[in-house]
Formats: C-alpha cells, structure tokens, sequence
C-alpha cells in the first residue's frame, strides 16, 4: 500500500514538474520551431483604409487630452482618420476635455456618451454603429502610440485573411519598481510568442491598447465579457487570422504598485476565464487544430500554473525521505518561494532586487490567477473597475 501511495506522489510530482516546464519553456520552443517551418508571414502592403480610433474612457480627465492629441499626430492621411471618445458615465471632466478638442479639429474628433455607467464592452457595442471607418483601432485612454502605428496596423489588412491586427505594448517603467521590471519583462516574452504565433497562423492573445479590427467583423458583446479576448476569438471563428505586428507600437507607463498590479491582474483573469468558457468551443482539435493546441497552451493553463505549483510542492514534501533528488527539488522551490518574498519586501520598501523581482512577479501573477480562478468557480463576474488601479 505504502508503495502504491509512494507511485503516486511521484505520478504527481513529476507531472506537476512536466506542466510547468511545458508551459513556460516547452510551448515556446513548440510554436518557434513551427513558425521556421510554417512562416505564415502576413501579405503586408502599405495602405490606406478608412480608419475610426475609439477610446473608451471612465474618468480619464488627467491623461485624455494627450491622448486624443497622440492619435491626431499619426502619420495617416487626417481625411481617412477620424478619432471617437466614448464616455462610460465620466464625472470628472472629461468629457469638456474631449469637447474642446472637438471644437479644434471639428469633423476629426467625436465624443459620445454612455449614461448611466456601464462598462467598457457595453460602450464599445454603442459606439461601433455611430462609426465610419473600414478598420476601428482600440485604443486606452491612457495609451501614446509611436507615430506610424496605425499604417503598421493597417498594412497587414492588405492580406484579405487577416481580420485582427494587435500592435506590441511597451511598458515605460517610471521608478524601476520591482513590479514594473516584471511586468516589462513578461511582456518582452509575450511579444515574443506572438511573433511566433503569427508565423504559424493566428495568436491567441492581443493588448487591447493597441488592437485593430475589420469593422464587418465586429460581433456584439455581453456587457461582462472581455472584449480583447473575447472579440479576436470571435474572428478567428469566422477563418479570419488574428495577427500580431511589432512595428505598431504603444507605451504605456508600467503599475508600480504591487497591490495595484495584483488587483488588475485578478480583474483580467477573471473576464479571460470567462472568456475561455464563453469560447470553449474553440478547444476541440478536431475542428480548430492548431489554434485549439495553441489556445489551451497559451491560455488554459497558463491561468490554472498555480495548481500545478501547489502539486508540485505537496507532493515534493511527501516524497522528502524518498531520495536526495527530492531534497534537491524541495529545498530549491524553497528558495525560490524566498526570493519571491524577497523581492516582495524590497517592493515595498523602495528598494530594487535585481535578484528577487522575477520570482516576485511571477508568485504574484499566479496568486491573482488563483484569486480569479476561485471567483470563476463561485460564479461571480466583474464589469465596471476604476482604470489603472485595478
């Protein structure tokens, strides 16, 4: 009995060790050589289309005027480029804000309203009828794009396949806090996996700061659904590729705060959860292939790593006495479990670990995946937040 209950804490740990190793290195180094195989590169022509840039915003007053002011700059014919602010119930002033540049540029910027409040994907479905453009770019209230980032989205729609187009978010670290500097990096490695995804057909990931999409595409949404998730799976249903372009870039400043980091971080995982469930059908292999292998590589498990983090720590505890290779395995977790709390402490006292800010962050996203994962179960959702406080 004891060696069959021994078989199975080893069945556990070495399975919980080989779901880990898949997911952060082993799908990676999967979908990059695909992509030197496969090399779907987009049909890529410098054009230019009708474009309509909607920015949702909910109390914004502080940034919105340099944004819409950002997107006036592009490098885009101002004829074919039109700028509209939906307004979810603002109460600070924002909306005066975005009425008097509508006043300098008459015809160039719009302001709509949604009254009373009621989330970001329900402003987005009222405003998509009002607009003109062939492609509609999303953009944050918060978000500066590099000038020529709206002719590096639309190029890609030269390719009559590709109906989704997501630019490459860089994260501008304002104090070099522990949390910028992981965020910053995690995004380096996401960029990363969607250039490679790109290659092999579609990804299965966007920032919604930066996403472009044909207008005919464009599905309505419940009002809890996660539009930059929900809205890409949505096209790739239809056959259409969803494509990743480095050359469209947007800076946004990085969260410093832990806490602030975290309480995002739980919101997203919970709508993509959501999301995941809404598009479940989309994880049958028979039908969607590749993109289904992609989707529950990308996505499923990575949100659901910290089961596989609390197996492999149970069940390296109870193989202790077993042999050395799991003394090894224990007393390295604990080290790592170290520098995490290490970097935590250092967070937040102002101090920059070099050393314990990836392990930090990387406990900290699994932990608000875990925090999401149990609000999922319970069935809560989540439709209204304050920006970039989480």
């Amino acid at each position: 009995m004891d060696s069959i209950i021994m078989n199975v804490w080893e069945i556990a740990f070495w399975g919980s060790i080989a779901m880990l190793v898949y997911v952060y290195a082993g799908y990676p180094v999967f979908v990059y050589l695909l992509a030197q195989i496969l090399r779907r590169t987009p049909c890529r022509q410098n054009i230019e289309p009708s474009v309509s840039i909607l920015i949702s915003a909910y109390n914004e007053k502080d940034v919105i005027d340099a944004t819409v002011r950002n997107k006036l700059a592009q490098d885009y014919s101002p004829e074919k480029l039109e700028i509209v602010v939906v307004s979810d119930g603002s109460t600070d002033g924002t909306d005066q804000r975005v009425l008097d540049i509508c006043g300098e540029y008459p015809g160039r910027v719009r302001l709509l309203r949604q009254e009373p409040r009621a989330g970001k994907t329900s402003a987005l479905n009222m405003a998509m009828k009002e607009l003109r453009g062939e492609i509609v770019v999303f953009a944050d209230a918060n978000s500066m794009y590099a000038e020529d980032a709206i002719h590096m989205l639309v190029r890609n729609f030269a390719d009559p396949s590709v109906g989704y187009v997501t630019g490459k978010m860089v994260y501008v670290r304002m104090q070099g806090s522990a949390v910028s500097e992981g965020c910053s990096a995690y995004m380096r490695y996401e960029n990363f996996l969607r250039e490679q995804e790109t290659s092999v057909g579609s990804i299965v990931g966007v920032d919604g700061g930066i996403d472009a999409v044909r207008k005919e595409l464009f599905s309505t949404m419940r009002p809890d659904q996660l539009p930059d998730f929900v809205l890409p799976l949505q096209v790739a249903t239809k056959k259409y590729r969803v494509v990743h372009e480095p050359a469209a870039v947007l800076r946004e400043p990085a969260l410093e705060s832990g806490r602030d980091e975290y309480r995002m971080r739980v919101r997203v995982s919970l709508r993509a959860l959501w999301a995941l469930w809404d598009m479940r059908h989309l994880f049958n292999v028979a039908r969607y292939g590749l993109f289904a292998v992609q989707l529950l590589s990308h996505k499923l498990l990575r949100y659901t790593v910290f089961v596989f983090l609390v197996s492999a720590a149970a069940s390296n505890l109870a193989l202790l006495g077993a042999s050395t290779v799991y003394q090894l395995a224990f007393t390295t977790q604990v080290v790592l479990y170290c520098l995490a709390i290490w970097g935590y402490l250092q967070s937040r006292a102002g101090v920059q670990s070099r050393i314990g800010y990836l392990p930090y962050y990387f406990l900290l996203l699994n932990l608000a995946s875990a925090q999401a994962f149990a609000k999922f179960v319970l069935g809560q959702k989540q439709v209204l937040w304050t920006p970039r406080t989480g």
